[in-house]
């Protein structure tokens, strides 16, 4: 277990490392409000939908697809985000109910969940995780701007409306221009590519550059207790409810593993983004996120400990 928890450091101190960096740049003087409004829009508008449009445009259209595995995974996704919506109610205050749900249900599977996957499984861990992160990242999307709209001082929260916020949302643009060239199995120029890499590159670092530059002390200390929550809600509570539902169903081995290793990953950076663009609590979103990836560290061993423990993988 002592390689699962450096495997599991070596992912996760990364990303907090680059929030360091922005409130360091921040305390500097280096980098300002006025940058992080700006870059955090390049990052929903530009960077973030580059970035998962080639990740769905280099994906192997003809890898088998577990739809078992698969359709748990969405099951229990959206089950989580349910019940969480329905703990915000009358725990959060009003304006912060939309950001404290998506912190709480929202992962970062396409980074921490994949990687974690590919280290214990190998090339089972990184195909069966590629497909599952693939499935989530539409699903989250949605029901994240669903629960970020009803809330929001400045979207509409009529149905028609969040339907047009959602189809507008840059993030499933990204995806929805990418599946129909996968599945045709389109080859864009070389050129294009590495420009396309190029800007995609930019999402991570300078997300997490924008969410160090927005923290503040006293901030989080008002914060502090929702953002706690959330995180159990995203660490242990998310990733009991995916066991408890996966094991009778039969699930064993390296798919429970990679279900268990998915469902309790961080709260995801790009929440912070689409918290930002919703005009929602940027602060409460951001520690959740820092919170949240703190206590990985330690939730993620712990979990894979019982779970070999009682021999399940």
């Amino acid at each position: 277990m002592v390689d699962v928890f450096f495997t599991t450091l070596e992912v996760s101190l990364p990303v907090f490392a680059m929030v360091f960096v922005g409130a360091l740049l921040k305390r500097l003087g280096w980098i300002n409000q006025d940058f992080v409004n700006t870059a955090s829009q390049l990052v929903f508008r530009a960077t973030m939908p580059t970035l998962l449009f080639l990740s769905i445009l280099r994906a192997d259209p003809n890898t088998a697809l577990n739809v078992k595995l698969v359709g748990a995974y969405m099951v229990v996704s959206t089950l989580a985000f349910a019940l969480i919506w329905l703990w915000a109610l009358p725990r959060c205050p009003h304006e912060d109910r939309g950001v404290f749900v998506q912190g709480a249900f929202r992962g970062n599977c396409g980074i921490v969940g994949l990687a974690l996957s590919a280290n214990m499984y190998g090339d089972i861990g990184l195909s069966l995780g590629s497909i599952m992160a693939g499935a989530i990242i539409v699903l989250n999307l949605v029901l994240s701007a669903i629960v970020l709209a009803v809330y929001s001082p400045s979207v509409s929260a009529r149905p028609l409306a969040i339907l047009g916020d959602v189809t507008r949302n840059p993030l499933i643009i990204g995806i929805v221009a990418a599946l129909p060239l996968n599945y045709l199995e389109v080859q864009l120029p070389t050129w294009l590519m590495t420009s396309g890499d190029y800007l995609a590159s930019l999402s991570l670092p300078l997300a997490l550059i924008c969410i160090g530059g927005s923290l503040s002390v006293s901030a989080a200390r008002q914060s502090s207790t929702l953002a706690l929550e959330a995180s159990l809600w995203k660490l242990a509570l998310m990733p009991a409810l995916g066991v408890l539902i996966a094991v009778p169903l039969g699930f064993r081995g390296a798919e429970l593993g990679i279900l268990f290793l998915f469902l309790g990953s961080p709260s995801a950076a790009v929440a912070y983004v689409m918290a930002r663009a919703a005009g929602g609590n940027e602060q409460l979103a951001a520690s959740i996120i820092v919170v949240s990836t703190l206590l990985s560290l330690v939730t993620i061993s712990a979990g894979l400990f019982v779970l070999k423990l009682l021999a399940l993988i």
